[in-house]
């Protein structure tokens, strides 16, 4: 893994979003889902009502591993592997300790691993689970991965799932108090 390590700003919030890694651009500029990648999330969220600022500044922002793991040499950004997940798990999980958000949103396979059972995204996509982390509930909604290189949540059945899942992400009553800060703001 290259570091710096890539982390968002630290705030107290009932909304958790767990990314996958950092992708190449995001430790030059400092802050998690910078590129392209971000640019959808953050198309999405202003869907339902919350623009970038507000997010970054109102939302606590983790990540499966916390440094960019590297080019694969067959295209993309390199999965990281266990180890490398293993190595950075205790991190999650003590930051989840200490903001005890009531709704994690993990984006992207890896991080909705870390969460649920592993499962087909049509089965995890599109509702809310719950999960139990440190003996600690939460209620979960995950969300596709946004970057360019997924086709998933543009083509049928992943575009309408991601379509519920947003829909169902806006009616929580977390993001409800987000927007709020955002029209006081």
């Amino acid at each position: 893994m290259i570091g710096p390590p890539v982390v968002g700003a630290c705030t107290l919030s009932e909304i958790f979003l767990i990314g996958q890694a950092p992708g190449d651009k995001e430790p030059v500029l400092g802050r998690p889902f910078a590129w392209t990648a971000g640019k959808n999330l953050f198309k999405w969220f202003a869907t339902l009502g919350v623009d970038e600022p507000t997010f970054r500044a109102h939302v606590y922002m983790a990540a499966t591993c916390r440094c960019f793991p590297g080019k694969n040499p067959k295209g993309g950004d390199r999965v990281p592997d266990d180890g490398e997940i293993a190595n950075c798990r205790p991190w999650l999980e003590r930051e989840l300790e200490l903001v005890q958000p009531k709704l994690l949103v993990p984006v992207g396979r890896l991080a909705i691993e870390q969460v649920l059972p592993p499962a087909p995204l049509i089965e995890q996509i599109g509702r809310m689970h719950a999960a139990t982390i440190g003996g600690r509930r939460y209620d979960v909604l995950p969300l596709p991965h946004p970057s360019g290189a997924s086709t998933w949540y543009n083509v049928s059945p992943g575009k309408e799932l991601t379509r519920r899942a947003l829909k169902v992400l806006g009616a929580q009553p977390a993001w409800v108090r987000l927007r709020a800060r955002r029209l006081e703001g």
